[in-house]
């Protein structure tokens, strides 16, 4: 119970909030924190929300602001000459960088946008 006690503590100032109950200690291993069916979401530069949903995320201890991800699935607002595009993303793995707010995504992935437009890449960089 104490160590769910210090681990809550130490993430709740890294993630939103995480209510200890809430907290698998079998998934907290050496230098990592690891969750299962993660969900993040926020808004990008241009104010528009962002979506991403994972099997698995990591966080590692010394490395706070960077967030390892898994069977990746994200939604995604760009806008192109004025006209909003909602694009629907997936790949194997990705990092979320919450510094430098990017999300690079490896592995089969995919892009399916409301407009029509489809690509198919083993590397993409989104940045928020």
């Amino acid at each position: 119970m104490v160590a769910a006690l210090v681990a809550g503590t130490l993430f709740t100032k890294q993630l939103l909030w995480t209510p200890i109950s809430a907290i698998n200690m079998k998934e907290i291993v050496t230098n990592q924190f690891k969750m299962s069916n993660a969900s993040f979401a926020g808004t990008d530069k241009n104010n528009e929300p962002f979506k991403i949903l994972a099997g698995t995320a990591r966080q590692e201890y010394d490395r706070p602001d960077m967030i390892y991800i898994e069977k990746v699935n994200g939604t995604f607002i760009r806008i192109t000459d004025g006209q909003k595009i909602k694009d629907n993303v997936s790949a194997d793995t990705g990092e979320y960088n919450r510094n430098d707010r990017t999300i690079t995504l490896f592995g089969s992935v995919r892009v399916d946008s409301d407009n029509g437009d489809k690509i198919l890449t083993d590397e993409l960089m989104i940045q928020l």
